[in-house]
């Protein structure tokens, strides 16, 4: 299996770790903001140097909040693009504008982390580029707070729901190699509803695509970790079951992690090497 980004493709024999850039002051983990475009690209360099082997940036964070024009995100997210595009490793936009995609893969990135679940208009860009593609999980719009979804089988309508998108997408020209999928842990599920899609994810892989998974400091570890929702431990105290959740989901077939921390590398490269052996 491969995942063909704008300028090379990625294959698995084992697991990407993908650090997170945040040129952000609000995302939900204080210690992954970089407050400037340059703080940023001096933070993923760091992120290059610890051994990500790619890296994640976005400009706008995912909790709710009011819109963010196109000018003000590019602003943020395409300087720190340019300045990461020569680290050596393949560089994603995290961005879910079409406008502000279309200006950070002429900055050099290439692929888009989309968490919206897709538009025509980005499907569009996708396939006019060649870059790779996130193709997450959500059923409603990104950064507007809504009761989480019941369903019957969570896993089965994620599925269903993403083999949708799939076609979408393939029918305005995007190639199947330039997909990934993301389960969208945090996004309209339950704590439960989380734990039985990681428990479950070796199913998602029977639609043939990389699996990118999204775990690092989420709501629901917090939650776990306190035993209710409401009482969830904050990001800042979530760093061990993190690493917990990595090491379970690198087990159960992800192949693309997107983390924040040294410990949870160490838990990509060690649970790669147990669930995947050198040969």
């Amino acid at each position: 299996m491969i995942w063909r980004l704008a300028d090379r493709e990625l294959s698995f024999g084992q697991p990407v770790a993908a650090g997170i850039v945040n040129v952000t002051a609000d995302s939900m983990f204080e210690g992954a903001r970089s407050f400037t475009p340059e703080q940023a690209v001096e933070d993923g360099l760091a992120l290059v140097e610890a051994g990500f082997d790619m890296l994640d940036v976005g400009a706008v964070a995912a909790k709710s909040g009011p819109p963010v024009v196109a000018e003000v995100e590019a602003a943020a997210l395409v300087p720190a693009i340019e300045g990461l595009a020569g680290s050596g490793v393949p560089v994603s936009a995290d961005t879910f504008s079409v406008e502000v995609a279309r200006a950070a893969l002429a900055a050099g990135a290439v692929a888009v982390n989309d968490i919206s679940g897709g538009c025509e208009a980005m499907f569009e860009l996708v396939a006019e580029t060649g870059c790779g593609y996130v193709l997450m999980h959500i059923e409603g719009p990104p950064r507007v707070d809504r009761p989480p979804r019941r369903y019957d089988d969570v896993v089965e309508q994620m599925k269903s729901w993403l083999g949708g998108r799939i076609e979408v997408a393939q029918r305005l020209g995007v190639d199947e190699e330039q997909i990934a999928i993301d389960p969208g842990l945090d996004f309209d599920l339950t704590t439960e509803q989380n734990l039985e899609v990681l428990r479950r994810l070796p199913e998602l892989r029977s639609l043939g695509l990389p699996l990118y998974v999204s775990l690092s400091r989420k709501d629901f570890i917090g939650a776990v970790l306190a035993g209710s929702w409401e009482g969830r431990l904050p990001a800042g105290e979530r760093e061990w079951g993190t690493v917990s959740a990595v090491a379970l989901a690198v087990r159960g077939g992800a192949d693309v992690l997107r983390i924040h921390d040294r410990s949870s590398l160490q838990a990509v490269r060690v649970a790669g090497r147990i669930a995947h052996p050198v040969t």
